[in-house]
């Protein structure tokens, strides 16, 4: 059996486009591609799985950056021991990491690492930024749509049973669940 070029492309969020990492992997020879649109804090990913029971001895996983695989050094060092134990070596396009080589591995072990500790720099400054917003007195996510006037109103129309909560919704412009959450609270 001839060995394969696999290639894995991923992104987390629905603005994000897959079509440049498909480009990148296609144009590197990938021959088969294994997409989708999911967190890499999942464990399990769908497309991965398939691709993880289709590897074969001699195959190589074609990814175009580090982050697309995995979601910290533990993790990427773990898929990485796993493709060795299989005989399937790592191309990462954009870092230029093969990991055929002792030095192919190395670069990789340290890239990881170095990926890992930017996330945690990256986690620390907005928890920094957060607390130092909320020492300001300002409170994260949506204003409210109601004041708690309102929110009186909406319990008194609601309470006379003259209004269908449609209605009192419309009067208000908010949906039907913010008036049942208004009721709620």
């Amino acid at each position: 059996m001839t060995s394969q070029r696999l290639g894995y492309g991923r992104v987390s969020t629905l603005d994000q486009n897959l079509e440049a990492q498909a480009d990148a992997l296609t144009t590197a020879g990938a021959n088969k591609l294994f997409i989708e649109k999911i967190t890499g804090t999942k464990a399990s990913r769908p497309e991965l799985d398939k691709l993880r029971e289709q590897m074969r001895h001699g195959d190589t996983l074609v990814i175009t950056r580090l982050d697309r695989l995995g979601r910290s050094a533990k993790d990427l060092l773990s898929i990485s021991s796993e493709l060795e134990d299989k005989g399937v070596a790592l191309e990462v396009l954009e870092q230029n990491i093969c990991t055929i080589t002792p030095e192919g591995k190395l670069f990789f072990t340290l890239i990881a690492a170095f990926a890992e500790f930017e996330h945690s720099l990256m986690v620390a400054r907005t928890k920094d930024g957060l607390a130092a917003a909320r020492a300001r007195g300002r409170v994260g996510g949506r204003k409210p749509k109601l004041t708690d006037a309102q929110k009186k109103t909406i319990r008194k129309l609601y309470d006379l049973r003259e209004l269908t909560v449609k209605e009192i919704a419309a009067i208000h412009s908010v949906s039907s669940p913010t008036v049942y959450a208004a009721l709620r609270n």
